[in-house]
């Protein structure tokens, strides 16, 4: 088993060899996580006197002998154990045991809250406490000085309260500093990094605002190369950004200096640097601390708005082991879904608990794509979900048109209804093909003849979408006669209905009886119509490949 990790995952996994005991002194200060093949107790045994601090031990993952179960023993969230222990089980076709308490009640880890967005938690002291407070149901309540899309909290009656500020003087059951600031600097050539220090500093104290919410170090770019600058941002481990003079000269700053522009271009480079480089970093930025002058340097710092994300899932055709892991895992870090009421209904147990849903009837599909866009451009974590794949005749498309640069988009992919009906017929889709939608609510049905007379004409596979409602029975007959007119009657057609979902139902005919009695196909039903080269083959339907080996 130890070999298979190793294989998988070249470059990432090192084996040890030799005495048990040897191999763990060994691999204890080497490694972020040590996998042991060995029973929990005889594994607890072992790690006990390397044990110091959860925040800097590896995480220690017990996978059993016959490899059934793969256990996050210690260092689950700070060690990185529970995410490694789901990613070896994947693998080793495994069933990861993860215990820490917030995993199993489907909520956040407080010592990790926001990490993915940068977040630093001040002091992990009370996060023990905060934690059972919220397990035994209080409740949490975020306050911060923005709305940042952070992952979804139970309400509760005396809630705890997460505080998420860059400023100094910001208190609460646990505070997290979020990577709001841009500090903008100038200095004279030759200046020293104890100077740059001292103006930053100063600036910071000036706006009462903590140095750890600091994300970058901003300039012109002609201070690219000033070793005081470079000096200071390596030991705060701050990246420096810089821009040209002109780009600078562009931003609307309080204090402008011409004297400045006749130096070096531009009227302002320590506020304009902060504005813009806020400003690239979310969808808005202020000025909380103006221009601080010294007589080597300046200082100025901006705070950014924070820009929200939204996440387009797909949730696949139906079945649950049909749902793409990561589409799992997108629904239970947004704080709001919004979505078709009866696809919500499908992922309501996924979601975690304090996970707003904002649910609509068929037909809404711009209310939704809009109430989407909006509560993502507001800074939340928006998750729309369509059914199969959300880029296929479903949500991706309306909310892109809506979504701006402000917003960060993310598309999950799901595995789509025509392909999950391809599977169950055989091959029907193994040469070129074409999806054409029936439905004639957004598209004029002579511009649909056309297409189906266009895929006739080119002789692909034709997978209509839907296909025939109650009130639209005509035009199912029409796309049938178009596809007729360049294949032959005894083209096998394939219709399911409700791939993958309780009531599946698989239905293999011909061009020529899906003509005569269209009955079996409704809305919920993908038809898939072959081309001239499709044919059976042990029951199944198949377009040949045709590949032609070229010497």
């Amino acid at each position: 088993m130890a070999a298979r990790l190793a294989q998988a995952w070249p470059g990432e996994v090192r084996v040890h060899d030799g005495p048990v005991r040897e191999q763990l002194d060994a691999a204890w200060g080497a490694h972020d996580v040590v996998v042991c093949f060995l029973a929990t107790g005889a594994t607890v045994r072992l790690i006990a006197p390397l044990l110091v601090d959860k925040h800097t031990d590896p995480g220690v993952i017990c996978v059993d002998e016959p490899g059934r179960f793969v256990v996050a023993l210690t260092g689950g969230h700070d060690g990185g154990a529970n995410d490694a222990a789901r990613r070896i089980a994947a693998l080793l076709g495994a069933q990861p045991v993860v215990t820490t308490a917030t995993d199993s009640a489907g909520l956040p880890p407080l010592d990790g809250f926001g990490a993915d967005l940068g977040f630093r938690l001040v002091d992990p002291a009370p996060v023990a406490r905060v934690t059972r407070a919220l397990l035994d149901g209080a409740g949490a309540v975020v306050v911060s000085d923005a709305t940042w899309p952070v992952p979804p909290l139970p309400a509760g009656a005396d809630p705890v309260r997460l505080v998420v500020s860059d400023r100094v003087e910001a208190a609460g059951d646990l505070v997290y500093r979020p990577p709001s600031l841009v500090v903008g600097v100038g200095a004279s050539r030759g200046v020293t990094a104890e100077a740059v220090a001292a103006v930053v500093d100063a600036a910071l104290a000036a706006g009462g605002l903590d140095a750890a919410s600091v994300r970058a170090l901003a300039t012109v770019d002609v201070k690219a190369d000033e070793d005081g600058i470079l000096a200071l941002a390596a030991a705060r481990g701050w990246p420096l950004l810089t821009f040209p003079a002109e780009a600078l000269a562009e931003e609307d700053v309080p204090t402008p200096s011409e004297v400045v522009r006749a130096a070096v271009g531009t009227p302002s480079v320590a506020e304009a640097a902060a504005l813009r480089a806020a400003r690239e970093a979310g969808r808005g930025a202020d000025l909380v601390v103006p221009k601080q002058v010294t007589p080597t340097a300046t200082a100025a710092v901006a705070r950014l708005v924070p820009r929200g994300r939204l996440t387009i899932v797909g949730i696949g055709p139906g079945a649950e082991d049909l749902r793409t892991p990561r589409a799992t895992a997108a629904l239970r870090r947004a704080s709001v879904v919004v979505g078709l009421d009866q696809y919500v209904e499908q992922v309501r147990h996924l979601l975690s608990p304090g996970a707003r849903i904002v649910a609509s009837v068929l037909g809404e599909e711009a209310k939704r794509a809009r109430e989407a866009v909006e509560l993502a451009t507001a800074g939340h974590a928006v998750a729309l979900i369509g059914s199969g794949d959300a880029g296929l005749y479903a949500m991706a498309s309306p909310a892109l048109e809506l979504a701006g640069n402000d917003v960060d988009v993310e598309a999950v992919p799901g595995v789509t209804a025509a392909l999950a009906a391809s599977a169950l017929l055989g091959a029907p889709l193994g040469h070129d093909h074409a999806y054409v939608s029936l439905s004639d609510l957004h598209t004029p049905w002579a511009v649909i003849a056309d297409r189906l007379r266009a895929v006739a004409a080119a002789d692909l596979v034709a997978c209509l979408y839907n296909p025939r409602s109650r009130a639209r029975i005509a035009q199912f007959d029409e796309a049938l006669a178009i596809l007729a007119t360049n294949r032959p009657p005894g083209t096998p057609v394939g219709v399911v209905r409700d791939a993958s979902r309780p009531g599946q139902h698989v239905h293999l005919t011909t061009l020529a009886a899906l003509t005569a009695d269209p009955s079996i196909v409704d809305m919920r039903s993908v038809v898939l119509v072959g081309s001239s080269r499709s044919r059976l083959a042990a029951g199944r339907m198949v377009t040949p490949r045709e590949y032609a080996w070229l010497s």
